[in-house]
């Protein structure tokens, strides 16, 4: 089979296309032939080994396909690792049937960046109508559904940030009310001035370092603070217990990988729910590049250097 190997951990320099043996389903698992794979921000984690999990050499990227099995079903598997491949094997309880109506690239969106959309608003968050959200990133693959998806809880003013011009302009068009310039500089105020002048209920934070902590200032009594990712690489300031008690202020971690302990109630479900939205208008799943999986390469450069927005997907057969 063809796939996306790296033998030494770094950046999207060390991914090789080679060819592989097949993988063997053995017992308990069962054989998915590719037809697209899912890129995630966090694989350029783990190709430099700088993820939640640690990686193990040598490593094929990706975490999340979407094809056949034998007997013809449609599915999106949920791996370990292996996802850059044109066949890979998964356990039978991390296999989520995907409607024929329902693209593939949109089936992708939904089943990570969705389900954690989904999750940091519901579940982390417990968003309450006409609360204030900030969508950090929101031009992104997580950010861009969780726009909408903030709208369809009945959230308030939802403020989005973006790096750009047309991303901000994107974000408008996905049903934010106020899109800002997401850089640190000038953050906390701009945020602030986004809503009014009031201080923001709940924020959706994914980069880390000082937009961290211009969130977390910006924060009303109440308001929590969803972390669920780290994409600039820095650390925020550490926060003292006693400064979350003055505010009675919460923050919130989410990693997908935790609700595959119930994969039935906690994806296929929210999955199965996201694909009505989608049917009816109410959720538009953003794609924002599909690459030949021999550019794996091009697709990490253009995700770490922001050049893209929603979900990227790689095709094997090319």
């Amino acid at each position: 089979m063809r796939a996306v190997q790296i033998t030494e951990f770094g950046g999207p320099e060390v991914m090789r296309l080679v060819d592989l043996p097949d993988p063997v389903a053995g017992d308990g698992q069962v054989l998915v032939e590719v037809d697209r794979a899912g890129v995630n921000y966090g694989d350029t984690h783990n190709v430099e080994n700088s993820y939640l999990a640690p990686a193990k050499l040598p490593l094929i990227p990706g975490g999340e396909v979407i094809g056949r099995t034998a007997e013809g079903r449609r599915v999106i598997a949920l791996i370990d690792s292996g996802g850059y491949a044109s066949k890979v094997v998964a356990a039978p309880e991390r296999l989520f049937d995907v409607p024929e109506d329902i693209s593939s690239g949109d089936a992708l969106a939904l089943i990570c960046q969705g389900t954690t959309a989904w999750h940091i608003l519901k579940t982390s968050a417990r968003i309450q109508p006409g609360e204030s959200v900030v969508v950090h990133a929101a031009a992104g693959g997580v950010g861009s559904l969780a726009v909408q998806l903030a709208k369809a809880f009945g959230a308030g003013t939802v403020i989005a940030t973006a790096s750009t011009e047309d991303k901000r302009k994107l974000a408008l068009d996905l049903g934010a009310d106020v899109a800002v310039d997401g850089a640190p500089e000038g953050l906390a105020e701009r945020l602030r001035e986004a809503n009014g002048g009031k201080r923001i209920d709940v924020v959706l934070e994914m980069v880390g370092g000082p937009v961290f902590d211009d969130s977390l200032s910006v924060l009303a009594p109440f308001g929590r603070i969803v972390a669920y990712g780290s994409a600039g690489r820095v650390q925020p300031t550490p926060v003292l217990p006693a400064k979350l008690m003055r505010g009675s202020q919460s923050i919130v971690g989410f990693w997908l990988i935790d609700c595959l302990r119930n994969p039935g109630a906690l994806i296929q479900e929210p999955f199965d729910q996201m694909v009505e939205l989608v049917r009816a208008g109410t959720l538009r799943p953003q794609i924002g590049g599909e690459y030949p999986m021999s550019a794996s390469r091009t697709a990490h450069e253009d995700l770490r250097a922001r050049r893209t927005v929603g979900k990227l997907v790689l095709d094997p057969a090319l």
